[in-house]
């Protein structure tokens, strides 16, 4: 197939089955990060353009500006590259150094708070930046990924749909929490054709997103220090909160024993799974949405020394990266 624009390569039904994960049950983890912004937020990045673009909000050269800590920003940058418009990203110290050099280097501008929020995170902090900005500049354009409900829309209408048809019958899906974009789309679309399945929603410790105490988080994707305003709570059927290392565990295990070096969303997910497994009957069909790829984690996540300075060097137990003499 043939595209005009990069920003318009959507992959959408990419799944690998994890054999031995679950020992009674199949699992299918919905690889989100085969597309050339890398990650599930091209589809709530593109949702948010065109719906601005369809009500008149974006014109032909408009400015973008968003708060993202990491994959959104570069969503946001690879459709401001392709379609021309000007984009600032606000950001701050947990985006990682790849996801800040490649906003760059797609033409964006960066803005990076380094102040924490009155929860210990930053998007408070993040959006009142932005808010400063409007108040400035009332041309620019902030499509506000946490409340916009194009960001859930474009979920139920490619992420759930695709589970579906690719899948079929599902028994539990379990979706990650960040601006809950992913998470509230996928329940819209359940609710309505498939209501039997188990929805499970993943957050991180630390998060305030579904009422727990507040702590400083350090791996970017999951997690808020401030509640969405897409957030619905009941629509979900369970939530479980991921400690941040067992998060870098699982992504080290997925790694080795699977060949797969996935993100930190992905490996707060697949712990959840892991800690609830008891709980899921044999035979069942579960599905996980896996956020994005490894790559730009390589100096945080599979960085033997930021793990250890970061989370402590019990995590790295029995999941160093050993170098070979040559």
């Amino acid at each position: 197939m043939i595209y005009q624009r990069a920003c318009d390569i959507v992959t959408d039904e990419v799944f690998l089955e994890l054999d031995g994960f679950l020992p009674d049950s199949q699992l299918f983890l919905k690889l989100e990060g085969m597309n050339p912004a890398g990650s599930v937020k091209l589809k709530s990045a593109l949702g948010m353009v065109e719906d601005a673009e369809r009500k008149g909000r974006l014109l032909p050269g408009g400015r973008i500006v968003e708060s993202s800590s990491g994959s959104l920003g570069i969503a946001l940058a690879v459709i401001a590259a392709a379609r021309r418009y000007h984009f600032t990203c606000v950001t701050d110290p947990n985006i990682s150094p790849q996801s800040l050099v490649l906003i760059r280097s797609l033409g964006a501008e960066v803005v990076q708070v380094t102040r924490r929020d009155h929860n210990g995170g930053f998007l408070g902090t993040r959006i009142a930046h932005i808010h400063g900005m409007l108040d400035a500049d009332p041309a620019l354009v902030w499509l506000n990924q946490y409340a916009n409900p194009a960001n859930a829309e474009a979920h139920a209408r490619r992420t759930a749909t695709s589970i579906l048809k690719n899948i079929g019958e599902v028994d539990v899906l379990l979706v990650g929490a960040g601006t809950t974009g992913t998470l509230m789309g996928c329940t819209r679309h359940f609710r309505a054709f498939s209501p039997r399945t188990r929805i499970i929603a993943v957050d991180t410790t630390g998060s305030v997103t579904f009422g727990g105490p507040p702590a400083p988080r350090y791996i970017p994707g999951l997690g808020t220090s401030r509640r969405p305003e897409l957030c619905r709570p009941d629509r979900v059927d369970d939530i479980v909160l991921v400690d941040e290392p067992d998060a870098v565990r699982m992504c080290r295990r997925l790694a080795r024993e699977h060949g797969l070096p996935a993100g930190g969303s992905t490996g707060s997910v697949l712990a959840a799974l892991e800690a609830i497994a008891d709980q899921i009957p044999a035979g069942s069909r579960v599905v996980a949405v896996s956020p994005d790829m490894g790559d730009r984690y390589v100096q945080t996540i599979y960085d033997d020394m930021w793990v250890a300075e970061t989370l402590g060097t019990d995590v790295l137990d029995g999941s160093r990266t050993h170098p070979v003499a040559v």
